[in-house]
């Protein structure tokens, strides 16, 4: 059993340490985020306002991507990441201090985000290649499959830890939860962890702009892998109307609540570490391109109906767990495909650029779900009479427009799937693949 064991993370000492306590600052970060969610819709009753706090998160990212990644691949990793993490920490500390003397507002949190969001620029591309430099080729599918397990626990027990702590003791003690976990992750990495350097590829001295140039310039020699990209961009326009909506339909909806909210997002999460744990021990399928295509088709054809036309909370968990137990497939297959087509030297370039063109739809999808729900879904069915075939089908009241909403998304998503099943560019990263 030991030897068995041994050989299933051989390589992976170093990557393990990272991985588990970086998992747990995650995990403080995002009942934060959670938590200043929840309070923001508590202040406004929008889901406009609390859709702009991820676009303010995301805006940066997506401009800025695309240099990060030249910086990264000539800044060294580790100092990277620590300096990253301790801006966070920073923001998060100044979060609290506002708090404790009643001086926040939202329009703190906007900048703060948007500034957070400047830093995870930074910081991604350097942990990606990271990760890449501390694992062994053959082991890249169960990384892979491990990433999206801590990612699935953090999104299990945010909601639930982040309740429970709001709840009893107030949301300065979420963010005092969040600077210990950092406080964790900051000191494992500067004094127990060693990230080995990536090899010169020769052109260190080129500008910022050049190499940014270079990240694009191999997409655009390497369609399947651009088009990969944009089928994920089109995804996540979806995924982020869906996000931006969710909040204000289940605070609105008669039986909703915070608890239902926190449930749905459990249930998320749960479905998560089941698929998670299924892609981390299970062999490398045949075709990785019709594992992706399904999964995600899978995914928009199940929740986004269950939230369409249920009422319930165990409805909307439902969903859930059918829509999201097939994401770590698609996730882990995807970054397998990446990993072996992109040179090692040339990830953290190629990388932030799929970062700019894979998420530049999620702070308009943000800006758009947020405006459809409160400017028009939620009036068109306030001016439903009971009988109304859309009230028949959405409910009535608040919370009904992002129902009608979500039945949108559901066609929108599976259509999107379809259309890029059939791009023959996508199937050719089939041919020639090392598989691990």
């Amino acid at each position: 059993m030991n030897k068995k064991l041994h050989t299933l993370f051989e390589g992976l000492h170093t990557f393990l340490i990272l991985w588990v306590t970086q998992s747990f600052s995650a995990l403080g970060s995002s009942m934060t985020s959670y938590a200043l969610v929840v309070w923001s819709y508590q202040q406004k009753g929008s889901a406009l306002t609390t859709a702009l706090l991820s676009i303010c998160s995301y805006a940066p990212y997506v401009l800025l991507s695309i240099f990060a990644g030249a910086l990264s691949d000539r800044w060294n990793k580790k100092r990277t990441m620590l300096v990253c993490d301790s801006f966070a920490a920073a923001t998060t500390l100044l979060i609290l201090i506002l708090l404790k003397t009643e001086n926040l507002a939202l329009w703190h949190l906007y900048i703060l985000n948007a500034l957070n969001g400047l830093m995870n620029t930074l910081q991604q591309p350097a942990s990606d290649v990271a990760v890449s430099l501390l694992t062994p080729r053959e082991q890249y599918q169960r990384v892979s499959g491990l990433r999206a397990f801590s990612n699935s626990l953090v999104t299990v027990l945010t909601p639930v830890l982040a309740t429970m702590v709001f709840s009893f003791a107030g949301i300065d003690a979420v963010l005092a939860f969040d600077l210990i976990t950092f406080s964790t992750a900051f000191i494992t990495l500067a004094w127990f962890i060693t990230i080995p350097q990536a090899e010169a590829d020769g052109n260190r001295e080129e500008s910022v702009l050049t190499s940014a140039k270079e990240g694009l310039k191999y997409l655009k020699r390497n369609r399947g892998i651009l088009n990969l990209i944009l089928f994920l961009a089109a995804i996540n326009l979806t995924a982020s109307m869906y996000n931006a909506a969710l909040p204000a339909m289940i605070l609105s909806r008669n039986g909703g609540s915070r608890i239902a909210l926190g449930m749905v997002n459990a249930c998320t999460g749960v479905a998560n570490l089941a698929g998670s744990l299924l892609v981390s021990f299970c062999h490398p399928p045949k075709s990785r391109v019709r594992v992706i295509c399904n999964s995600l088709l899978i995914a928009m054809c199940t929740e986004n109906f269950f939230l369409a036309f249920g009422r319930q909370p165990w409805v909307w968990c439902a969903g859930a767990i059918l829509a999201w137990i097939c994401i770590p497939f698609m996730n882990a297959n995807m970054d397998v495909l990446f990993r072996s087509r992109i040179p090692l030297t040339m990830q953290g370039r190629v990388y932030s650029a799929r970062n700019t063109l894979q998420f530049f739809t999620i702070p308009v999808g943000y800006l758009l779900g947020g405006l459809l729900v409160d400017r028009v879904f939620e009036p068109l069915m306030a001016s439903q009479q009971p009988g109304d075939l859309p009230a028949v089908m959405f409910g009535t009241g608040k919370g009904s427009g992002a129902a009608a909403l979500f039945c949108l998304l559901g066609i929108l998503g599976a259509a999107t799937c379809l259309v890029f099943r059939r791009d023959r560019h996508i199937w050719e990263l089939e041919n020639d693949i090392p598989h691990p």
